[in-house]
């Protein structure tokens, strides 16, 4: 199976109550089974969050199945999942470079040791 792979950005607010509940909705077994679910039949195959500050990074490896507009166009109609998106708004900021209503930015890649 091939797999590619996808990083993005996004900052937490600055708070560390809100930080300390946003951990413990991603720790294992706590995120909702219907976002798990959406994420794993979108192809997603390995999803993982990284925080350094209140800065996240989020790398993804997804298989050959993955479209990135048919995942959005599915979480859209997915009431479960919107739910789930405008909870963490309630701990997610947007990158000061981030489009109008942009949560997770793209990384750029610069460097790759072969």
């Amino acid at each position: 199976m091939m797999t590619r792979r996808f990083c993005f950005s996004c900052d937490l607010k600055d708070d560390s109550r809100l930080m300390a509940e946003y951990k413990e909705y991603h720790a294992a077994g706590n995120a909702w089974p219907e976002i798990t679910k959406s994420i794993k039949d979108a192809g997603i195959v390995d999803l993982q969050i990284y925080l350094t500050g209140n800065r996240m990074f989020m790398v993804m490896d997804v298989d050959e199945s993955f479209d990135p507009v048919k995942k959005a166009q599915a979480d859209a109609l997915n009431p479960k999942v919107q739910e789930w998106e405008e909870l963490m708004w309630k701990y997610q900021q947007a990158l000061p470079w981030a489009q109008e209503g942009e949560k997770w930015v793209p990384m750029e890649q610069v460097f790759q040791l072969v």
